[in-house]
């Protein structure tokens, strides 16, 4: 039995949340079940920062919105005693969902199907509304009162939650903080509008990304003292690679394999995995009597079209795990059999994977994407280096470069994790987490006043 509860000691509580319309519109994307997100999944923004903050000293509540509760719940996170409280959906974003089947879309046809007339019209105003629908603002405000949070952290400030949070914040007289992970832009003529004064009005935004910084200072005004520098967290305990021939062995990889790996969620454009394939191709081409092995990780909304475009072009050397992988030491052990590490993303906010490949002490070859010039701000002395984005050609000839050094392949490797080491440890992220918080406002529950109020949260 494993129980938790909050308000008993004199460290703040934060609010961590959740940006997603439904929790389960990620989780049904990865294949993944609540039980399984409650009880094995970890990293990421949200339990990266529950341990962060922990190590920190700060306890958290994650708050997330269901369609699949009737009332508001309270569960443990099994790996980090963290709460995750899950607010039911109201019924006017339910009833929004039955026509907008796609709420996330940049366009109606995408979000309602091909509608016409009236009926687009329509459908026009419901996506304009549902991403402010998605949040039951009454339930929310009573749940941050009922855990007495002392500040709230939204996972993306692009996005209406977040305006939400500014609001009820104010109301409550808590600081509230967005961070940035990936989004970049607001999608709504309505969020457009409210969006300037929801930056105006917060606390801060954590951005990582340097170049996103520089767009958020030029875009909203009176946002320039409001952005701080903090990288996500990793775990680096859980992320030391064990030996290569070890890794191949259990894996089955000839010693004098040239391997390439990535993970994360399978989204095509996103994550640019036609550009991986296509510098794949060109890779096999280029070196006909060379085993060549590509490790893919990961599935998502977009698996089909991955297999697809895998099988299309008869790539050899690719083996790919089609499925969510929950347990680190399966990432680790494909990691450690590895000599590099491929990101070819199109897009990314701070992307934890490549940090993860560095930990475990590979180079990394990766797009100019938001976020990856800061991981990697020396180049080759941080352990990797940059290729423009959309060009396969120069990704392909990065990894090329990688695969016939072996020199330069382990002093890059070795560079990799003493980066790792040095920027991203969840103690070093915590402790800047809580310095920015407290800066903006947050104080501690030393009174004690509120530990009768808080549930109990039990997981058998």
């Amino acid at each position: 039995m494993y129980s938790a509860h909050y308000g008993d000691g004199t460290d703040a509580v934060v609010a961590l949340v959740d940006w997603s319309h439904l929790l389960e519109d990620f989780l049904d994307s990865i294949g993944v079940s609540f039980a399984e997100f409650r009880d094995e999944m970890t990293g990421g923004w949200m339990f990266g920062y529950i341990e962060a903050l922990r190590a920190a000293g700060i306890r958290t509540v994650l708050f997330c919105v269901s369609a699949r509760v009737r009332v508001p719940e309270s569960h443990v996170h099994r790996l980090t005693g963290a709460t995750i409280r899950v607010l039911p959906a109201s019924r006017m974003y339910k009833a929004i969902r039955r026509r907008i089947l796609n709420p996330y879309a940049e366009s109606v046809s995408e979000a309602a199907g091909e509608v016409r007339g009236i009926d687009r019209a329509f459908c026009a105003v419901l996506r304009e509304m549902a991403p402010y629908a998605a949040t039951p603002v009454l339930t929310f405000a009573r749940e941050l009162q009922r855990f007495d949070c002392r500040a709230i952290i939204c996972q993306d400030y692009e996005h209406a939650r977040f305006d939400w949070c500014v609001l009820i914040g104010r109301l409550l007289s808590l600081p509230v903080v967005g961070s940035f992970q990936g989004g970049d832009r607001s999608l709504g003529a309505l969020e457009r509008l409210l969006r300037p004064a929801a930056i105006r009005a917060c606390d801060g935004l954590i951005i990582a990304s340097s170049r996103e910084r520089e767009r958020v200072r030029s875009r909203y005004r009176g946002s320039s003292d409001k952005t701080v520098r903090i990288f996500n967290p990793l775990n680096l305990s859980a992320w030391t690679g064990k030996p290569r021939e070890e890794a191949r062995a259990a894996l089955g990889i000839p010693r004098d394999a040239l391997v390439a790996a990535w993970h994360g969620r399978v989204q095509m454009q996103i994550k640019g995995l036609d550009i991986l394939l296509d510098a794949w191709e060109r890779l096999c081409r280029a070196k006909p009597d060379t085993d060549l092995r590509l490790l893919l990780l990961g599935t998502g909304n977009d698996a089909t079209e991955l297999g697809r475009s895998i099988a299309d072009r008869d790539l050899r050397g690719v083996h790919w795990i089609n499925r969510y992988v929950r347990d680190q030491s399966t990432i680790r052990d494909h990691l450690s059999a590895a000599d590099v590490y491929v990101l070819s993303s199109r897009r990314e906010g701070f992307p934890v994977a490549p940090i993860e490949g560095m930990a475990c002490g590979l180079p990394v070859v990766a797009t100019d994407v938001s976020g990856i010039a800061d991981i990697l701000a020396d180049g080759p002395a941080s352990g990797g280096c940059l290729v423009p984005r959309e060009n396969a050609a120069a990704l392909a000839d990065a990894i090329a470069r990688v695969f016939d050094d072996e020199t330069y392949r382990a002093v890059l490797g070795e560079r990799a994790r003493a980066r790792a080491l040095s920027a991203f440890s969840m103690d070093a992220v915590g402790k800047q987490l809580r310095a920015f918080l407290e800066d903006r406002g947050m104080t501690p529950d030393a009174t004690g006043r509120s530990a009768g109020l808080q549930p109990r949260a039990t997981h058998a």
